[in-house]
């Protein structure tokens, strides 16, 4: 499947919004989904409108609300990230970071004190989060190929 919007299932929704994470295609697969769990937690504690209704199953045991819709993972070079950095900037786009400092950071106060002592042009991106509309996302992770 290359992309959510076109499952082959007649009755999936069409969205017209697009979440997408975007990795360094070289980190360790550990990193790979520390990053990704990172970057979209950032995504889903500020845009209510991409958080569903709570699950619930059927002895009525209740669950906590998911995206309502795919996350797209990407991945590519350490200059497509940078460039994709720059286009969600000018596009104002809702984002989350994870540079290559909070690896070695031990909580939350450590990493913002990391990302903070780093000019927006030098930070050392290893992953960035976007939330927008499709064809601007799209223009956001250009260059990009999809996660294997």
């Amino acid at each position: 499947m290359n992309d959510t919007n076109d499952m082959n299932d007649m009755d999936t929704p069409r969205f017209d919004t697009k979440i997408a994470v975007l990795l360094r295609f070289d980190l360790a697969v550990w990193q790979r989904l520390n990053v990704t769990s990172f970057l979209v937690s950032g995504l889903g504690s500020q845009l209510p409108e991409v958080i569903g209704a709570p699950y619930e199953d059927a002895d009525g045991v209740g669950y906590l609300p998911m995206f309502r819709q795919p996350v797209l993972v990407f991945e590519g070079t350490r200059e497509v990230l940078a460039a994709a950095h720059t286009r969600a900037l000018t596009r104002a786009l809702p984002r989350a970071i994870f540079t290559a400092d909070l690896f070695a950071t031990g909580h939350d106060e450590a990493n913002r004190a990391a990302v903070r002592a780093v000019p927006t042009p030098d930070l050392d991106l290893v992953g960035l989060a976007v939330y927008g509309a499709r064809n601007g996302v799209d223009k956001v992770v250009k260059g990009a190929r999809m996660h294997p």
